[in-house]
């Protein structure tokens, strides 16, 4: 079972960023700020995950279609970049079609 934590007004929370819903309501103000400072916050219902409050920011980037270029950038930064591997290509035959 999880245990609670005071904040600073002295109210009780869960320590993994955890709100029930009627405390999320009542100080939506210090959710949006945790959120700002620390990361997404969950907030529950009846004991269950309900919705989770993240940065704008953070939101958008979610939002955004991963490119080819982020992709490309992702591999590169990778530990396993420097890994040599052979590539192996297959050649099909090709038909010719009239249009």
């Amino acid at each position: 079972m999880k245990s609670t934590v005071p904040t600073k007004t002295g109210k009780l929370r869960l320590p993994d960023r955890s709100w029930r819903l009627q405390d999320a309501k009542a100080r939506l103000s210090e959710v949006v700020r945790e959120a700002q400072i620390h990361g997404p916050q969950r907030v529950t219902l009846h004991g269950r995950d309900a919705v989770v409050v993240v940065r704008a920011d953070e939101f958008d980037r979610m939002q955004r279609p991963v490119t080819g270029r982020e992709i490309a950038r992702a591999f590169q930064a990778s530990p396993l970049a420097d890994v040599a591997f052979e590539r192996n290509s297959v050649l099909s035959p090709v038909r010719n079609i009239d249009l």
